[in-house]
């Protein structure tokens, strides 16, 4: 599996093409070959292609704006093509579709059809899990919102994100869901977790993979059971810290475990 950066991470720093340059710059110093474009300002796609070629850094997956992949399609495909990504990625559900499992159901209806026409475009919708999809109860029939999105879309038409993080938050074990639907993660999200003695108890910190809580040798049998290419470190919230050095941290942390990126 190889490891990426999730630019969401550094997204201070990557909202001008002279910050894209100078933020590519530190994440390629720490070791990245490829990243997930997300958070970034308003640069035109040829510019950012450029910028990251620069580098030596890949574009395998965006975050994109869900209203953009629902009515402009085309053009995030020809968008896409450009940055020479495969997936595109929606980062959340929209807040007017969460809540209610009539809101999922129409979530699904609504991005099929755009799933598909990624798909024909040789290209792959992709989903980001927070908790809330899994959520269940009596009107869920006891399942979570994501069994509903996982059943709603064929194989070939949307490839769930996972993020081990929001598993967990979720009360979730994160390798049994990678376990779950194999096949269907090609891409993950690492972060870590940690509890904050100075925050309310409800509170649980993100840190550097592997040096929170989680059960990362599990979580790593998984992701390679589950046929994972590519995990891309994400740490929302760096808690005060250098995000690059956070990335940089974690980057070190987990090329013990799969070699340094070629």
């Amino acid at each position: 599996m190889i490891i990426g950066a999730q630019l969401y991470t550094v997204r201070e720093y990557t909202q001008t093409a002279e910050g894209l340059n100078s933020a590519l710059a530190k994440v390629a110093a720490a070791g990245y070959r490829c990243a997930q474009l997300s958070g970034a300002g308003p640069i035109e796609p040829a510019a950012v292609r450029a910028i990251f070629d620069r580098h030596g850094i890949e574009i395998i997956v965006t975050h994109t704006n869900p209203d953009r992949i629902l009515n402009e399609t085309a053009d995030v495909i020809n968008d896409h093509r450009i940055y020479g990504a495969r997936y595109i990625g929606i980062g959340s559900m929209p807040e007017k579709y969460r809540g209610s499992l009539e809101g999922v159901k129409k979530f699904v209806e609504d991005f099929r059809p755009a799933a598909r026409e990624i798909r024909d475009a040789g290209m792959c919708l992709t989903y980001h899990n927070h908790s809330f999809e899994f959520e269940k109860s009596a009107l869920t029939k006891g399942r979570h919102y994501m069994d509903y999105i996982l059943e709603g879309f064929a194989d070939d038409e949307l490839q769930i994100l996972p993020d081990v993080y929001w598993l967990q938050y979720a009360g979730c074990d994160p390798a049994q869901w990678l376990n779950k639907a194999a096949g269907r993660y090609d891409l993950l999200h690492y972060k870590d977790m940690l509890p904050s003695s100075a925050q309310p108890q409800a509170c649980q910190l993100m840190t550097e993979v592997m040096d929170g809580n989680l059960n990362w040798d599990a979580i790593f049998a998984a992701s390679e059971a589950a046929g994972a290419k590519y995990a891309f470190v994400e740490q929302d919230d760096c808690n005060g810290n250098d995000p690059f050095e956070c990335l940089a941290r974690s980057f070190e942390n987990l090329s013990k475990v799969f070699g340094r990126a070629k």
